[in-house]
């Protein structure tokens, strides 16, 4: 019995020697890894909403909803390789439908978010047709035309979007009980984050992300395999467009009130390079993206302010917007460099480290 043990640890340490396909599915690999994900979701609701304050709240919960958006990107770009530059429109039709259900339908919560996800997903459907005649550089530019078409929409379609005056939502309620304060809405954002990525991983897990994936690694091989290519794109489109319309739709109910200036192109740009810098195919590098490029913007901002206020700027125009396009483009470019697995490849070599410590390999 010690021998064996012996011989599996040497096995576990020197590569994956796996017998079953049960093995190959598991989503953690030991007990200690579901211990820690439980030790840090009961972490983060117990004791993080009731020592963080109100401006870190707010970051939290902006995280938890991009990182929503990030997974859906991330299951288009980084599982199934089709480019997006969308992401960020789609964003704001599920904040919009959202919005239109809830102010001239009545619709709950609970259920405007939903059927805001489930309307993008069928606009991204609409939008994801070229992808079966386009790939590459020819479906980026037909998605950009999709950026474009729905800022459009959105501002000028004044009967239903109320052009630029926006729109503002009634508070959210659940089951009777008004989502009032920031740590009830904390609590909304995380639970459905949790949700989201469970999904996220359970779908990448299935025959439908393993198609995926082969689609991504060589399409025609996949064919060649009896994989239908063109409706597994689809229904990548519409998987993603769902993450982003319940991620714009949660985004819309925090921030009350909404307009179409922040869908923009920056906002989709904003997008790839989370799930760039997180980890392409890789579900927790979205949420590491997501996290990483919220507090980057938030420095930026800071920063612009110090600059605008400091004594030796005095009469310098200074803008926000030229500062982040050049942090995002550096950032970028050094995760590729440097890291192009990014952060979750980063966190994959802490966890070897551990799990393998005294020994470097």
């Amino acid at each position: 019995m010690i021998m064996k043990r012996i011989r599996n640890l040497r096995f576990s340490l020197c590569g994956n020697y796996l017998e079953r396909y049960e093995q190959e599915l598991a989503i953690f690999e030991t007990d200690f890894g579901r211990l820690c994900l439980l030790a840090a979701i009961l972490f983060l609701f117990a004791v993080v909403p009731f020592i963080s304050g109100p401006y870190t709240l707010y970051l939290l919960i902006i995280i938890a909803i991009t990182s929503i958006a990030a997974l859906g990107l991330n299951i288009l770009v980084g599982f199934t390789g089709q480019l997006s530059l969308g992401h960020g429109a789609f964003f704001g039709v599920g904040a919009y439908a959202a919005a239109i259900l809830a102010t001239d339908y009545n619709f709950p919560f609970i259920v405007s978010v939903l059927a805001a996800g489930f309307i993008t997903a069928i606009v991204g459907i609409g939008f994801g047709l070229p992808s079966g005649r386009l790939k590459g550089l020819y479906l980026t530019i037909a998605t950009l035309a999709g950026q474009f078409i729905i800022e459009h929409v959105l501002v000028h379609w004044e009967s239903v979007t109320k052009g630029v005056r926006g729109i503002v939502l009634p508070p959210p309620t659940i089951f009777g009980f008004y989502l009032d304060g920031d740590v009830a809405y904390f609590y909304v954002t995380f639970i459905a984050l949790v949700l989201m990525a469970f999904i996220a991983v359970n779908i990448m897990r299935s025959r439908y992300g393993r198609a995926f994936v082969a689609i991504r690694d060589n399409d025609r091989a996949a064919e060649g395999m009896g994989i239908p290519i063109f409706p597994y794109k689809l229904l990548s489109f519409a998987i993603s467009s769902f993450y982003a319309g319940f991620a714009g739709a949660l985004w819309a109910y925090y921030m009350v009130s909404i307009t179409a200036e922040p869908f923009t192109l920056t906002l989709s740009v904003e997008f790839i390079a989370m799930i760039i810098i997180g980890g392409l195919g890789s579900i927790p590098g979205a949420i590491f993206g997501a996290t990483f490029i919220t507090m980057l913007n938030e420095i930026l901002r800071l920063f612009t302010q110090f600059l605008m206020t400091a004594p030796f700027m005095s009469g310098i125009e200074l803008t926000l917007a030229p500062l982040r396009e050049l942090a995002f483009g550096l950032a970028i470019v050094l995760f590729i460099i440097f890291e192009p697995r990014g952060l979750a490849e980063i966190w994959r070599i802490v966890k070897s480290n551990f799990r393998l410590w005294p020994f470097s390999y």
